[in-house]
């Protein structure tokens, strides 16, 4: 399967296909995407009606079928976690406030996890294969496997996949109370430095057009998938990769880049540091979560960020690369974990 363009709407400037040159700086323990004028992508009189995820969703997939020439993909499937949490917000608030009586139905219809799918969908005109998965951590991974089983089975020739999370004020305020985010104010350039508990929030849309074919203007050639759920320690977490890896045909020297989802918590990060030391001893590493935060599909930013090495065989400064330099990246593995709970594995390679 061929990654044939992207889209992606996050903290930092990447909308547009900029270059990841100067990270975006926040100080606190929220980090928010910055939003493109979408008036470019959307019929400015339905803007008014989409809430911001949908926006941040439509947009991307939009972004991303522009940049591969291409009107109509043969499937869509999107991955969330949360959904529409302001549009959720918004109806429950409605129904306490108004007794459960006279309540509007938009924010009912637009508070369903499919609503950002379906929009698509509705927008291309599209009645071609549209699904959603909420599948909490494995949202994204759910999404990118139906995704290569459609493409494997001959069932499309293309395929839209893409995930997309928020973080509102209700919902950050819950988590924080949960201990998920650090409970001080924080620069994100900072968290793997402050050894304590929590990480910083984040949110994002990222979308990617899989072909079956590969064509002159791929990103990279997504070679493997592979999920594992609340493994018992360090030893199954190894063996986990080594199984995967191997099935791949692919050992460790063979990888040129390996990107973990280290998020600043003390005790989350673990995991990556005892791989530091084992498996990954001889690997260069990078982070990415500094840059658009931690939520439940955050692997997709980073298959994005993967995507755009290998393809412009460039490192930006901002992902603190400590590696041989002009080094040539041609194969990227991604190691996720959400919560310790949701470990996902991708790897990636130069077409």
């Amino acid at each position: 399967m061929y990654i044939r363009s992207t889209g992606n709407i996050s903290p930092q400037k990447t909308f547009g296909h900029q270059p990841l040159v100067d990270a975006v700086v926040y100080t606190g323990n929220r980090l928010a995407c910055i939003e493109p004028d979408y008036k470019a992508f959307i019929d400015p009189k339905q803007i008014r009606r989409m809430s911001r995820i949908i926006r941040m969703g439509v947009a991307a997939a939009m972004e991303c079928l522009q940049e591969a020439g291409i009107k109509e993909p043969d499937a869509i499937v999107t991955g969330t976690a949360y959904g529409c949490l302001e549009d959720t917000n918004l109806f429950l608030s409605k129904m306490v406030e108004f007794n459960e009586d006279l309540l509007t139905p938009t924010a009912f219809i637009q508070s369903t996890h499919n609503t950002i799918g379906a929009q698509i969908g509705l927008l291309l005109k599209s009645n071609h294969y549209n699904n959603t998965f909420v599948h909490r951590g494995f949202s994204f991974e759910s999404a990118l496997l139906d995704g290569m089983m459609l493409l494997k089975e001959n069932e499309a020739t293309n395929v839209l996949v893409g995930a997309i999370d928020e973080i509102t004020n209700p919902s950050h305020a819950i988590l924080n109370r949960m201990g998920l985010y650090k409970q001080g104010p924080v620069s994100n350039l900072d968290i793997y430095k402050t050894r304590s508990r929590g990480t910083i929030a984040g949110e994002g849309s990222a979308f990617f057009l899989l072909a079956k074919e590969p064509s002159a203007t791929d990103y990279a050639k997504l070679d493997g998938l592979h999920t594992f759920y609340k493994p018992a320690g360090d030893s199954e977490i190894e063996e986990q990769l080594n199984a995967f890896l191997e099935k791949q045909g692919v050992k460790y020297n063979d990888i040129d880049l390996i990107i973990t989802g280290n998020n600043g918590d003390a005790g989350g990060d673990k995991v990556y540091e005892q791989l530091a030391k084992s498996l990954f001893q001889n690997n260069d590493l990078i982070n990415y979560k500094h840059l658009c935060g931690e939520y439940p599909t955050a692997s997709a930013f980073a298959m994005w960020l993967g995507a755009t090495v290998i393809r412009s065989g460039e490192l930006p400064a901002v992902l603190n690369y400590t590696g041989s330099a002009g080094k040539k990246i041609n194969r990227v593995l991604i190691y996720n974990h959400y919560m310790g709970i949701h470990h996902s594995l991708s790897l990636l390679s130069a077409c």
